[in-house]
């Protein structure tokens, strides 16, 4: 498990992370979210060790993070860190010797990750003779050869079209079910919402949101109804507790104040004619994380 408890950083006088807490058990993907300077990259620095902490306490499986646990942890970088002189195959070498793998080791895996990414081709080629999508691919690659028990992902899925996202996500899922502690963070809402059953948002160093996803949406009031079939606009709009209704190509979609104003919609609409939907949507989580953060740089 990851602790993560009452951690604050100071650089100076300007406080980048705030008395932040948080848990992640083995095999969870847990989602570190917040907009640009939110202390996110702080987190995770402190996290591996690159960081001292202000105050608070930060341990992998009841151990403070340090050179005898940096062995487990495998961390991509939102920027491209990669060595790009250096062949696939050295790349590899290198990163893999930070982490006290044998060489045969390393090639090994090497090998089964590059053939799994469709990339064994590449292994002799130079990095900066790849696309940005395979730098991209490499950079994953190296960030998982010493197959993490802490695997820190910042926007893994930059440059990636929607086939290798798929090929992310499923080497993500696999590592999860092995025991590997994720720490996810984007700015894609929806890739979240792929992985992640709790997160932070973090705004100023500050959590303004925690917990579960599920429970997080649950207790978010506003809802949305998808509906389609021949509705009177007029008399829908004036139901009170119907916020607004966008209207789509063949269907409406119908803004809510809150979950209690479900009943009162559907009774309006089952006296309507030819209706073929009725779907009550929750919200998406990047609606939540412009809320949340709207209403903490309102304060």
């Amino acid at each position: 498990m990851l602790k993560v408890e009452h951690v604050s950083k100071y650089y100076g006088d300007f406080k980048a992370v705030d008395d932040l807490s948080f848990e992640v058990d083995k095999g969870e993907i847990f989602g570190l979210l917040g907009v640009n300077g939110a202390g996110k990259t702080t987190t995770f620095r402190m996290i591996m060790g690159l960081l001292d902490k202000s105050s608070g306490k930060i341990t992998l499986n009841g151990k403070d993070i340090d050179y005898s646990v940096t062995d487990d942890i495998g961390f991509l970088t939102e920027e491209r860190s990669l060595l790009t002189k250096l062949t696939v195959r050295e790349q590899a070498i290198y990163f893999g010797a930070l982490k006290s793998m044998s060489n045969d080791k390393i090639l090994e895996r090497l090998d089964y990750l590059l053939d799994k990414f469709g990339i064994s081709e590449y292994k002799d080629k130079k990095i900066k003779e790849l696309s940005k999508g395979n730098q991209q691919k490499i950079q994953f690659i190296t960030a998982i050869l010493n197959e993490p028990k802490l695997l820190i992902l910042d926007e893994p899925f930059a440059g990636l079209d929607p086939f290798n996202i798929e090929l992310f996500k499923s080497e993500i899922i696999e590592l999860s079910k092995k025991g590997s502690i994720i720490i996810f963070s984007s700015h894609r809402m929806e890739h979240v919402e792929l992985f992640c059953k709790k997160l932070v948002i973090l705004v100023n160093g500050k959590t303004v949101l925690s917990g579960n996803i599920k429970d997080i949406k649950e207790s978010f009031m506003k809802k949305n109804i998808i509906v389609k079939g021949d509705i009177d606009l007029e008399k829908l709009k004036k139901i009170k507790g119907v916020e607004k209704v966008i209207e789509k190509s063949d269907e409406y979609e119908v803004i809510i104040s809150s979950k209690e104003i479900i009943k009162d919609v559907f009774n309006f609409i089952s006296k309507c004619s030819n209706i073929t939907k009725f779907i009550v949507e929750e919200p998406s989580l990047n609606e939540i994380f412009i809320s949340k953060v709207g209403e903490a740089y309102e304060k």
